[in-house]
């Protein structure tokens, strides 16, 4: 994350899950990833929660969570597309969303949007906390870094859009989209910039896969922006770009910078990195 506020971007995107002591965690998955995390040793001996990959983030408390490494990167099979995008940091710890917005802060990146997806998943509810306690949670923390005004609020479960439309109206919201998602909100109908703004969505950020012109024509209509993730080659950012996205989702964002200053378009200043403390 540090390094890419050096290199400059417009936005960071940060995967959030709720544990059982209510604590929030960086983690792309509901369940603790046999890809990205490893045990070392249980909290207590005899843990009965231990080993802990594998299980629901919201079964185990900060402190079991905190014992995993999460540094590991452990691809299924050597040309798994997720090896190519994720660097091993050996012996890293499970983050909290209060440390990251506190680094952040130390970076002085005030021109940094922090985009904060809460992980749900609707047809899980073994998986999923409250959806509104999990929104007021994220909004509180976003709010006691002085954050709030700078952020947007991500989710693939629009009951999360919903409630941040009400507590929080300044604030962006991004309504998730993908193919393999589209049964969780019922029958959308063939208008899903639409209902995603009936849903209290500022943003659609659909899978790329869904993005053409009548797409497009819809989110003008309904007067959402589009965000369009996961978008690695420039050719597809350039070709999203002549459709008229207003962002894009990169795992190479010194990929985009190029395309943008090709471009002509702004580029985020990079962030000045941290100075040496003497202790």
């Amino acid at each position: 994350m540090s390094r890419t506020m050096e290199l400059g971007v417009h936005a960071l995107e940060l995967d959030v899950a709720l544990t059982s002591d209510r604590r929030l965690v960086l983690t792309h998955d509901l369940t603790v990833s046999a890809v990205t995390s490893a045990d070392t040793r249980p909290l207590t001996a005899g843990d009965p929660d231990f080993p802990y990959v594998g299980k629901p983030i919201n079964g185990l408390n900060l402190a079991q969570l905190r014992m995993l490494d999460v540094g590991v990167r452990l691809p299924r099979h050597p040309d798994d597309p997720f090896a190519l995008t994720q660097v091993a940091v050996p012996d890293t710890r499970m983050p909290t969303l209060g440390a990251v917005l506190g680094l952040v802060n130390a970076y002085e990146a005030d021109g940094v949007r922090l985009h904060v997806e809460l992980k749900s998943d609707p047809t899980r509810p073994e998986l999923t906390p409250d959806p509104e306690l999990f929104t007021d949670l994220v909004l509180d923390e976003l709010d006691r870094h002085g954050r709030l005004d700078n952020a947007a609020i991500l989710s693939f479960d629009w009951r999360i859009i919903a409630h941040a439309a009400k507590k929080a109206r300044d604030t962006r919201r991004f309504a998730l989209i993908e193919l393999d998602t589209l049964h969780w909100h019922g029958c959308l109908g063939d208008d899903i910039p639409a209902a995603a703004a009936a849903a209290g969505a500022t943003t659609l950020s659909p899978e790329h896969v869904m993005v053409d012109e009548a797409l497009m024509a819809q989110c003008a209509a309904a007067g959402l922006d589009a965000a369009v993730w996961t978008v690695n080659d420039p050719a597809l950012a350039a070709r999203m770009l002549d459709l008229g996205v207003a962002g894009v989702v990169t795992d190479y964002p010194d990929r985009m910078r190029k395309l943008w200053a090709e471009r002509g378009l702004d580029l985020p200043k990079p962030v000045r990195p941290l100075k040496p403390v003497a202790v």
